[in-house]
């Protein structure tokens, strides 16, 4: 009895102690946490960046020191004299480079401009990318967090089951020690035998054997709960109730078909990229320094401009070939959706149609442990008389204990196919 009375009063201290959480309060935390949340989020802002890079690239100018020196010494045999020179003088018989080569040398420092010229629609094409990079990064945040509410949602499940199991048991040994009490004064009078009485005392013990697996096993139900959302905190923490309701309206758009609409957007918009090489392309230029060969003066300072033109014409049909890559990418693409869309629609029939199985099933428990109700009433006062066996008791103990059981797992078995059906559902 003192064991019982400890139980009940840790479990009383506890329910005091205990901070209440919900799963509101675990998806949240799960959010923050997630590597792939993270990542997406930053997958947008570098998004972002390119964006700007690219427009730099097509909208500002180039500008470039370019500085360098090409010394091409010889060896002069003129006049039967060897002479190291390392400019040439106008020897006409020498060792080294061919004069009409090196000219001498070379000797270079100048600054130099490049600006791309009438490049709206590549400008254009790269915001379009960007862009659907960003819905993208976006959708991938919206289908993780989709993903996270599920499996912390059938975790956080998995906790108030033990918990609500261990309660069951809680219940049964404050009835069971009620009626010891009962018994024990019936043995004293001799109504029962004292082995009737230690028959009822084992099956008390059974549950607690019970309620302290039950807590054993929602404690280590949490401990996986708070690593899946990053939560470090060893504290007593009781669970707010939950009882999740079907969503049959599907989100328009779908966060799931959204991200086959935007893989094919990307594949038409990388195929309009890899088309852009294949369009005129103007560029201007200028520089201005020093340009000289032989040794440099004053008056070799000067400055060039101009325009450049350049127009791929012909490449070995290497772009119908990367478009028939990006067509065959798009009927893969097609494939994977219509297929997705099959599996979705079979997932979710199976589903309701289990959950119309259980609500039947929870209806016949619901009635029979109303009928179990009442029948105990009259054990109770049939053992208070000495007018039951401890058998007998015992046995419609245990039947009640495992309907109840068997209650408990079918809501919870409801709970985790409403999880599902609305994840699908999405």
């Amino acid at each position: 009895m003192r064991l019982v009375n400890l139980l009940i009063l840790m479990f009383l201290l506890n329910s005091v102690q205990a901070q209440k959480k919900s799963l509101d309060f675990y998806l949240e935390k799960a959010n923050a946490f997630s590597p792939l949340i993270n990542l997406a989020k930053n997958e947008n802002k570098i998004a972002g960046l390119d964006l700007e890079l690219i427009k730099t690239i097509l909208s500002k100018p180039e500008i470039n020191l370019e500085a360098g020196v090409l010394l091409a010494p010889i060896i002069s045999h003129d006049n039967n004299r060897y002479r190291f020179e390392p400019v040439s003088n106008g020897a006409t018989n020498y060792t080294g480079y061919d004069m009409a080569l090196t000219d001498g040398g070379q000797y270079q420092s100048v600054i130099s401009l490049k600006q791309p010229l009438f490049t709206g629609s590549i400008s254009k094409s790269y915001a379009n990318r960007a862009a659907i990079a960003r819905r993208i990064s976006d959708n991938r945040i919206s289908l993780t967090t989709h993903e996270l509410e599920k499996v912390v949602s059938h975790q956080y499940l998995l906790c108030l089951k033990a918990k609500k199991t261990a309660d069951l048991s809680l219940e049964l040994l404050k009835e069971l020690k009620d009626q010891l009490l009962v018994m024990q004064s019936l043995v004293d009078n001799a109504i029962y035998k004292q082995s009737d009485l230690m028959l009822m005392q084992i099956e008390f013990e059974n549950y607690q054997l019970n309620y302290v697996t039950s807590r054993s096993d929602f404690e280590n139900n949490l401990y996986d709960l708070n690593i899946l959302c990053g939560i470090n905190d060893t504290t007593s923490v009781d669970l707010q109730e939950l009882d999740f309701q079907l969503n049959n309206n599907i989100a328009v758009p779908s966060a799931f078909l959204g991200s086959y609409l935007l893989d094919s957007l990307t594949i038409n918009a990388e195929q309009t990229i890899s088309d852009l090489k294949y369009k005129p392309q103007v560029n201007f230029f200028a520089n201005a320094g020093l340009n000289a060969v032989y040794l440099p003066t004053i008056n070799r300072l000067g400055f060039s401009t101009g325009l450049m033109f350049s127009w791929n014409i012909f490449d070995g049909s290497q772009q119908k070939i990367q478009r028939q890559k990006s067509n065959i990418n798009l009927l893969t693409l097609n494939f994977e959706k219509y297929n997705f869309l099959t599996q979705q629609e079979i997932n979710k029939n199976n589903i309701l149609s289990q959950l119309a199985s259980i609500e039947k099933r929870i209806q016949l428990t619901d009635n029979q442990l109303n009928k179990y109700d009442e029948l105990v009433k009259v054990y109770h006062v049939q053992l208070s008389q000495g007018q039951i066996s401890v058998i007998d008791f015992k046995n419609i103990v245990k039947d009640i204990a495992t309907k109840k059981q068997d209650r408990l797992m079918l809501y919870m078995e409801k709970q985790a196919l409403i999880i599902s059906f609305n994840f699908w559902n999405y």
